[in-house]
């Protein structure tokens, strides 16, 4: 038997290739930690949702044993402020988001395809606002921003969340474009594209997994943030997260359950949507070059 004639028996319809094997694995090992993952999300909303409509929970009981809409009548209400906080936590996540993306991306693009003295430098300022304490930093520009007229305001509100959503957002595209070879840029201009052109068609498809990463990071940093909103914001500016501490050191139990829920749900909703890029083969996260 020739050597073509045994390879072609080997890997004939009753034989599987190891690689079309593996190929096929990964799509089923991928949804599986997709599912895996909102199962943990999940599985916390279920206890608060039972409170959100339960009436009357005594201990020892498993279930509550009256159900109500109380809460949700009560988080639907103009008086309890759900609805702004909810737009106001909204509009802060997404100027925070376009913002580090707008600094993050060149600032990434620098850290991980070019070498200079003082880098390591750069890259622990950078990181130096998630190792120092939240409160410490809000302290110390409080008063910069009462001077500058940005204390009490969404516009301040906003701008100071970045200090713990940027270095997020500008590790992850470092680790991105220390895996991304400049040179197709180079091979597009020549044949004609333009600057803008290339940045498009060229550019961002090969960055927009580690882009969707950084701005679910930031997004989910700004949404949750309390004590810079609660210090810059001074109770003027009102968002989900205060409302739901206030009504959760309130004890009523069932409007603190329908808040978290609120609170989750977009959250969960802004990862189903950037699950795909989560779960695909590109390197997100392959540190900030040499």
């Amino acid at each position: 038997m020739s050597l073509n004639a045994q390879f072609a028996f080997d890997v004939g319809p009753d034989h599987t290739s190891p690689v079309a094997t593996t190929k096929g694995r990964r799509p089923v090992l991928r949804w599986a930690a997709i599912v895996g993952l909102l199962a943990f999300l999940v599985a916390p909303m279920i206890p608060l949702i039972f409170w959100s409509f339960a009436f009357r929970w005594n201990y020892p009981d498993l279930l509550p044993s009256e159900y109500s809409l109380r809460a949700w009548k009560a988080v639907a209400s103009p008086t309890n402020n759900v609805l702004l906080a909810t737009w106001n936590s909204s509009v802060i996540a997404v100027v925070v988001t376009v913002l580090s993306i707008a600094i993050g991306v060149p600032a990434g693009r620098a850290l991980g395809l070019h070498k200079f003295r003082g880098k390591r430098l750069v890259e622990l300022l950078i990181v130096a606002p998630i190792i120092v304490p939240t409160l410490a930093v809000a302290l110390g520009m409080h008063t910069l921003f009462i001077r500058y007229g940005l204390s009490n305001s969404l516009l301040g509100v906003s701008v100071v969340h970045l200090i713990p959503a940027l270095p997020y957002m500008t590790l992850v595209m470092s680790g991105v474009f220390a895996n991304y070879d400049a040179a197709f840029e180079s091979q597009a201009r020549s044949l004609g594209a333009s600057p803008l052109k290339t940045q498009w068609y060229v550019t961002f498809p090969a960055i927009r997994p580690g882009l969707v990463v950084g701005a679910l990071f930031t997004f989910l940093i700004s949404w949750s943030e309390y004590v810079l909103t609660l210090l810059i914001g001074g109770g003027q500016v009102v968002t989900l997260p205060l409302l739901l501490f206030n009504f959760a050191r309130s004890g009523d139990n069932a409007i603190a359950g329908a808040l978290a829920v609120v609170f989750v749900v977009p959250g969960v909703l802004v990862l189903l949507l950037t699950s795909k890029h989560l779960s695909t083969g590109h390197a997100a996260m392959g540190g900030t070059g040499t």
